[in-house]
């Protein structure tokens, strides 16, 4: 007997997991867009003119096949014990937080939480990092995370200018901060005009600075007490900054205690793995006064419609894509889910489990030191916490290799000493075979000594907040993950449309290995020799994604999308300067480019000029081509957004590259919105000098609640000596980031995309991202106006609703966000590119099903927009006013002016499975007129519930 075998293939991720519509569906899609075939549409979309000719080349892999690939690359690293310290340490995540956090698509997948009524859970966690950073440092106000802590210490420095009374030009640092501080410090006052001195603390000449930044402990061990070197600066009315570690601050005298306006740090050793460098969440605290001037994002308690306690973003005037040019920061991306984690940790140990393991540690490296000085040994701090430098002159590469061979890796520290860092892992074990490595055979019996002068032992209570002292039996704290991440909407409950963010599948498959300890043990600064798993992994992820783009080289080092706006504008200028015009600092962008543009030039000292739009959207070529002339040899760079932020594949791309190059500019093309390209157009080949990739987005890492990302640069090979280099591995430029390759350990997510899609499924995807947008645009034409569209009719990955007629009845764009949360769904993106209207990206991770039903709900939305027109109800007391509806909505007296099911269960919203919003419509302006950012006492609490 024969029979047809099925052309059915089980394990194909592009087509069967990653790809949402399957090709029925697709069909049927088609017809409703009014295209006979896939093809067709890209042509109608697609300027041909563009279009790459070569399709990208390599095989996928299964998904089995992708975990043994791993498997096979991840053995190929060397686990050993590293002692380096410098920022980065050895930690235990606990496995409930592990497996509830880390590993939980509820807490990775969840997005930014800008609609604060469906991120209740990870607005409460955030605040609860935000208490525990402003508690251990002893200042008023921390924010919700940074990159890292070299970015978040020149983050310092900026805002320090920003709020000094003093009128000096330069800022000092001290040189005993980590080497990786100290560059990315220096790399962003070069962009800024800034003057940077580096030199011993009692250097310092208070009145020749508006700020300085000091290590606490320092990069060698040193424990100093900072109080007389602040009281002199402040006398000369310039800011003092404290990097610090929060582990320390659990036994040390905390940095408010000693006058610091600023704090700064890596909470990483919080439970976060070391991952070859990240992702880790840095924290920044301040004195209270200076808090409108924060970098970063500062969550805040308000109140609901209901007056019930409600979390929000607070001051969010201050993110760079609402004030562009203008902005203190251009930090789009934070470390969320690392800060999560840091939080859960705190709360995991509480602050009498967190001073037990400081003390451990502490007393591990008493009896190291004491060993060592007893054995003849030279160590030149005097007062240390967890590190000690010791002086071993020609015998460092013997006692390096001794240390190996211990299965540990030392700190080489110049030509001369050896650095040790313990950590919460380190245990008799490693004491006694760090002790091996000196000769010494026998470790010092415990005692109860301080490595430090009393005088600086902590005094001051911390982590007081019940939340913090909550039971910590593991069911308790699975039961509180739980309840927090119940109270968010994220992509494991539902689409989330967002345009410009692509919140696309996640596949657990590319998640899975970061867990591995060969990838998360990894400390950053480990001999090459131990790294050459990861060394493969970001090689031929670069090969993939020069492939991809048309570029001849990338760093991996920016860690936000942001900040490889800045990396790459930096590398322009790098460029300029080599050729000898340093004068060229003018920056064209046009208003349809990405948000982040502007505040990126201006943090790279550039000198923006805005370029119009055409009323279709479309770069306004001749404003364009005046502007360039105008610069003339003082263009360095236009910054351009393809296809825009409108949403539009702008046929006069080439042109506009071609007029930047005849004027000697660069073409920086933002990557944001790659999505649309892979596959079908490669930036480096239309005119693009210089792009960067949002990772999380394009290439399938988690947005995490708002961070981690990546946002590597590709370059063309005229560029690439240029491009930020790093202490640790040499390069002409100065680094961005505290780590060589960012967050290196998240590079293997996008790693693994490449992999499993192959370069066929990549541009698959690209063309379903087009045409699930392009469906919903066909779909809500007649209900919505689509407020921009290609000549053709089509729009590329994004379409904009304008929601800006409805106003005249009263209905904002607000209301129709707000109601969407009723039906189960995040909102798109609101009020951006333009003011009134919400910005759609469904991706091609979405299958048809969902998509007919977010359709299904705005066209419902619509039918109510239209009775208030009608004067059927008037906006005030429709259900787009009182959105989103709660339980407590639900089971109250009901006295409005529609039925409980119109409200509570409009079409679209699921019945059985249906997502209730934990708290109603929040009340921004209270909360910014009433700024609260660490947790409120319990008894505020009872008062709401009263």
């Amino acid at each position: 007997m024969t029979f047809t075998p099925t052309a059915y293939d089980p394990y194909d991720f592009a087509n069967r997991r990653h790809i949402g519509p399957s090709p029925a569906e697709m069909a049927d899609m088609l017809k409703a867009v009014g295209v006979p075939s896939l093809d067709a549409l890209i042509d109608e979309t697609v300027p041909a003119s563009i279009r790459q000719s070569i399709p990208l080349g390599w095989a996928p892999l299964s998904e089995h096949d992708l975990l043994a690939r791993m498997r096979r690359v991840a053995s190929r690293n060397k686990v050993l014990t590293s002692l380096i310290g410098q920022g980065y340490y050895g930690t235990v995540t606990p496995p409930a937080i592990q497996r509830n956090i880390l590993e939980n698509p509820a807490w990775y997948t969840a997005y930014t939480p800008y609609q604060p009524e469906i991120a209740q859970g990870r607005l409460e966690a955030l605040l609860n990092y935000q208490t525990m950073v402003a508690d251990l440092t002893g200042l008023e106000i921390a924010n919700a995370s940074l990159l890292d802590e070299a970015t978040a210490a020149a983050e310092a420095m900026t805002m320090a200018e920003r709020v000094a009374k003093s009128k000096a030009k330069a800022f000092f640092v001290d040189e005993n901060c980590h080497p990786q501080t100290i560059a990315v410090i220096q790399t962003r006052a070069l962009a800024l005009g800034l003057e940077v001195i580096v030199g011993a603390p009692e250097a310092l000449v208070p009145e020749q600075v508006f700020g300085a930044i000091f290590q606490y402990p320092g990069t060698w061990g040193h424990v100093h007490d900072l109080t007389s070197g602040i009281a002199a600066l402040h006398a000369a009315k310039a800011v003092a900054i404290v990097a610090t570690d929060l582990l320390a601050l659990t036994m040390l005298k905390e940095p408010g205690a000693m006058g610091a306006d600023i704090a700064i740090g890596s909470s990483q050793r919080f439970g976060v793995p070391m991952g070859y460098g990240g992702p880790h969440a840095a924290f920044f605290a301040c004195k209270d006064e200076h808090k409108r001037n924060m970098p970063g994002r500062i969550v805040g308690v308000s109140i609901d419609a209901r007056g019930n306690k409600a979390y929000r973003l607070a001051l969010q005037t201050r993110e760079q894509h609402i004030r562009r040019e203008k902005a203190t920061s251009n930090v789009c991306t934070a470390q969320a889910l690392l800060a999560v984690m840091a939080s859960f940790y705190a709360v995991f140990h509480g602050p009498v489990g967190l001073r037990a393991i400081a003390e451990r540690v502490h007393s591990l490296t008493v009896r190291l030191a004491k060993a060592l000085r007893d054995a003849g040994a030279t160590l030149p701090p005097k007062a240390f916490f967890d590190t000690i430098t010791v002086e071993v002159g020609v015998g460092q590469a013997g006692i390096l290799a001794a240390a190996r061979l211990e299965g540990l890796n030392f700190r080489k520290v110049g030509s001369d000493h050896v650095g040790i860092s313990l950590d919460e892992t380190s245990d008799e074990d490693v004491l006694r075979r760090v002790l091996r490595a000196f000769g010494i055979a026998d470790a010092p019996p415990v005692g109860a000594e301080l490595g430090f002068p009393a005088e600086l032992l902590r005094t001051s209570q911390y982590l007081t907040h019940p939340v913090f002292h909550m039971n910590r039996a593991e069911s308790e704290m699975m039961r509180y993950m739980r309840r927090l991440s119940d109270r968010d909407l994220a992509l494991d409950r539902a689409m989330i449309p967002l345009g410009s963010c692509t919140m696309k599948l996640n596949a657990a498959a590319e998640m899975m290995p970061i867990t591995w300890p060969e990838f998360g043990a990894l400390h950053p600064f480990v001999p090459a020799d131990q790294a050459l798993g990861y060394r493969e992994a970001i090689e031929d992820l670069t090969a993939k994604l020069c492939e991809i783009t048309g570029y001849d080289a990338f760093s991996m080092q920016p860690n936000s999308g942001a900040q490889g706006e800045y990396a790459g504008l930096l590398t322009i200028l790098a460029y300029h300067r080599a050729r000898g015009d340093k004068d060229r600092k003018v920056c064209l962008i046009p208003v349809s480019a990405h948000g982040t543009n502007p505040a990126s030039a201006q943090m790279a000292g550039m000198e923006v000029v805005v370029v119009k739009s055409m009323p279709n959207g479309d770069v306004d070529l001749e404003d364009f081509r005046e502007k360039a002339t105008a610069a003339g040899g003082r263009l360095a760079a236009c910054m351009i957004t393809y296809p825009s932020t409108h949403g539009v594949f702008e046929e006069t791309v080439k042109e506009v590259c071609k007029i930047t190059h005849d004027h000697g500019g660069q073409v920086y093309i933002d990557g944001a919105n790659m999505n649309a390209l892979v596959g079908l157009v490669k930036p480096g080949e239309i005119g693009g000098d210089v792009s960067h990739l949002n990772l999380h987005k394009t290439f399938a890492i988690p947005h995490g609640g708002g961070g981690p990302g990546m946002g590597p640069i590709g370059v063309r090979a005229h560029l690439a000596p240029h491009l930020p280099g790093h202490p640790e591995t040499g390069g002409a430029e100065g680094p961005v980031s505290a780590a060589p390759f960012g967050s290196a350990s998240i590079l293997l997510i996008s790693w693994a995309y490449c992999l499993m899609m192959g370069g066929e499924g990549l541009t698959q995807a690209t063309r379903v991202a087009i045409l699930n947008a392009n469906y919903i645009a066909s779909r809500l034409k007649g209900d919505y106006p689509i407020l921009f569209m290609g000549n053709k009719g089509r729009v590329a990955h994004e379409c904009i609703l304008d929601t800006r007629p409805f106003a005249e009845s009263g209905v904002t764009v607000d209301d129709i966000a707000k109601r969407l949360i009723d039906n189960g769904f995040h909102a798109p993106t609101m009020s951006w590119p333009v003011a009134g209207t919400l910005m759609v990206e469904p991706t091609e991770s979405e299958t048809k099903a969902e998509i007919d039903r977010f359709i299904t709900a705005l066209l419902a939305i619509r039918a109510e927009i239209r009775a208030v027109e009608a004067g059927e109800i008037s906006s005030e007391d429709s259900p787009l006013r009182h959105a989103p509806h709660t339980v407590n909505d639900l089971v109250a007296d009901w006295d409005r002016k529609y039925s409980r099911e119109q409200g509570c269960f409009p079409p679209g919203a699921f019945r059985v499975d249906k997502y209730w919003p934990p708290i109603g419509r929040v009340d921004n302006v209270w909360g910014d007129r009433n700024l609260t950012c660490i947790c409120p006492p319990v008894e505020s609490y009872m008062e709401a519930a009263e």
